[in-house]
Parts: C-alpha cells; sequence; structure tokens
C-alpha cells in the first residue's frame, strides 16, 4: 500500500513540474502584435478586455482587412454606442463593422466567427484578442474553421498579475486536454 501512495506521489509531483515547465513556456512565448501591412479578408474583435477594440479600429482604418467582427457584445448595445467608446468614426461601423450577439464565451465567439465568415464567403481572418487568451481563442477557432480558412494572430500585450495568467493557462490546459479526448 505504502508503494502505492508512493508512486502516486511521485506521479503527482512529476506532472506538476511539467506543468510549471509548460506554463513557463507559454508565458514566455506569449504573441504579440501581427504587422498591420498583412491583408486578410477579416478582422475579428473577441470582447473582453482593454485595447481590443482600439486594436481593431486601428486595422480596419488602416486597410488591413475589408470588413470587422465584433463578437460577444451585449445584445443592448447598438453600433453607435460601441464607436463612440471606441472613439471611431460612426461611418466606419455604419459600413465595415458588425456586432456579433450571440457568443457568451470563447467557444461559442468560435461558433460565432465561423458563422459570419461562411456567411460572408470569407477565407481568412486577423484574430484580435489579449495575448494570454490567444491560444485557447485559436484553439477554439481552428476546431470550427473549414479546410482553406487561416487565422493570423494579432495579440493586444496586457499585463496581468500571474494568478490572471495562471488561471487563463489553465483554462487553455483543459481545453486542450478536453479537444485531445473528443469532447
Amino acid at each position: 500500500m505504502m508503494r502505492w501512495i508512493g508512486r502516486l506521489l511521485g506521479l503527482a509531483t512529476m506532472l506538476a513540474v511539467v506543468t510549471v515547465l509548460w506554463f513557463g513556456w507559454w508565458w514566455l512565448f506569449l504573441p504579440g502584435p501581427a504587422p498591420q501591412a498583412l491583408r486578410t479578408d477579416a478582422i475579428v474583435v473577441l470582447t473582453g478586455g482593454p485595447g481590443r477594440l482600439a486594436r481593431g479600429v486601428a486595422l480596419m482604418q488602416s486597410g488591413s482587412a475589408q470588413r470587422m467582427l465584433v463578437s460577444g457584445v451585449d445584445p443592448s448595445v447598438t453600433p453607435a454606442e460601441l464607436a463612440a467608446l471606441a472613439k471611431a468614426p460612426r461611418s466606419l461601423f455604419d459600413c465595415c463593422v458588425d456586432l456579433g450577439h450571440e457568443a457568451i464565451d470563447t467557444r461559442s465567439n468560435a461558433e460565432e466567427t465561423v458563422a459570419w465568415m461562411r456567411k460572408r464567403k470569407f477565407l481568412s481572418l486577423r484574430l484580435v484578442t489579449a495575448a494570454d487568451h490567444m491560444s485557447r481563442a485559436q484553439l477554439e477557432l481552428e476546431s470550427e474553421l473549414d479546410p482553406g480558412m487561416a487565422i493570423l494572430a494579432d495579440a493586444v500585450p496586457r499585463d496581468r498579475p500571474p494568478a490572471d495568467l495562471a488561471r487563463e493557462f489553465g483554462k487553455y490546459a483543459l481545453r486542450l486536454t478536453a479537444r485531445q479526448i473528443g469532447i
């Protein structure tokens, strides 16, 4: 019995060390912004953090894409209100920005995004979200994308406490594991 307890403790310790090393690797190599000059059919901004909408608007104004989806917008928010919040011209929102009101989490952001891309027949998107959220957002999107659709990661840098980073890493690790076992 003691031998099994020792083996389980050894296995748990080894798993903890591997997880800490994986977290450190993930944290050291968080993505950054993509070059503005790279064009895609669309820009998709996931709501939920500072700097994301501003980055999307700046990319649209620079001509990096022809259309933008802001996914996960509260249903009560109008395009005019979002344009004012982003300090962007209302005309940009009138012509080229769609608000997605269906998504409530990262998984449903992916579903909403892919449905929007199919409807518009887009094949490439620039994904704008926080650097620490990018891995999980890409994972969810890649599982929903049709063959031939491509993602360009465009991460918004963000200083976050290590505990917040660890929580986001945990969500990513759980979703990655769930995907691997088919959930």
